[in-house]
């Protein structure tokens, strides 16, 4: 059985994906990096402090996620943004290269661009880029439109974001279907399934996060 290693597991999507994983037989043991150890981890659960070992990526691991994200508002400063959504997502990337990890699969955002005037946006954009070029064998990058679940922090605006996503999520069509509202399980459901591919190093937008998302609960 494979080994995975999630950073972020303790976020919106890394919560998901870490009870999915062990919920899965394909994975035999699930290294979670986060900032705070959960409770009631499963078995097959290992539970690493990502801000101490970050660099120690273990031997034995097949597929390494990546779902790391924060706000300027959260961070304070656009500096500590970077730190977390550009610096230790590179870092990770690149740990997983010297790694020879097999898969590499990182949540980035829709609407990353590098050269766009909105920093967030181009942060994300830039850490594609950088992600990229270190060439690892398989990398996938997920670009998840807004977010549905329950945070831990309350967030007034996302909340009313998604009020008005939801009202309105009839308009979402054609070439407007990437920018549809996602769950954040199905984000987790489909990074699994990109994982499983052998569809090359490629950039998914939520419509297709979503397609993969279903054809995961099909073979379920």
């Amino acid at each position: 059985m494979k080994t995975a290693a999630v950073f972020g597991a303790t976020g919106l999507i890394g919560t998901h994906l870490v009870q999915l994983l062990c919920n899965s037989n394909e994975y035999g043991k699930v290294y979670s990096f986060a900032r705070r150890k959960p409770e009631n981890q499963p078995e097959k659960v290992e539970y690493i402090d990502f801000l101490t070992d970050l660099l120690k990526i273990p031997n034995d691991v097949d597929t390494v996620f990546v779902c790391l994200g924060t706000t300027i508002k959260k961070a304070g400063t656009q500096e500590a943004f970077l730190k977390i959504d550009y610096d230790m997502v590179v870092e990770i990337a690149k740990q997983s290269k010297l790694s020879n990890v097999k898969r590499f699969i990182v949540v980035s955002s829709i609407g990353a661009n590098p050269n766009t005037n909105n920093f967030y946006l181009q942060t994300k954009g830039r850490m594609e880029e950088a992600v990229k070029q270190l060439q690892i064998d398989y990398c996938g990058i997920v670009r998840p439109s807004l977010l549905f679940g329950n945070r831990i922090e309350f967030r007034f605006g996302e909340r009313v974001a998604i009020a008005l996503f939801k009202i309105f999520s009839f308009i979402f069509v054609g070439p407007l279907k990437k920018y549809k509202g996602i769950y954040a399980e199905d984000v987790a459901k489909g990074m699994i399934m990109l994982a499983r591919s052998e569809m090359g190093n490629v950039t998914i937008e939520s419509n297709i996060i979503k397609q993969l998302a279903d054809e995961y609960t099909k073979q379920q």
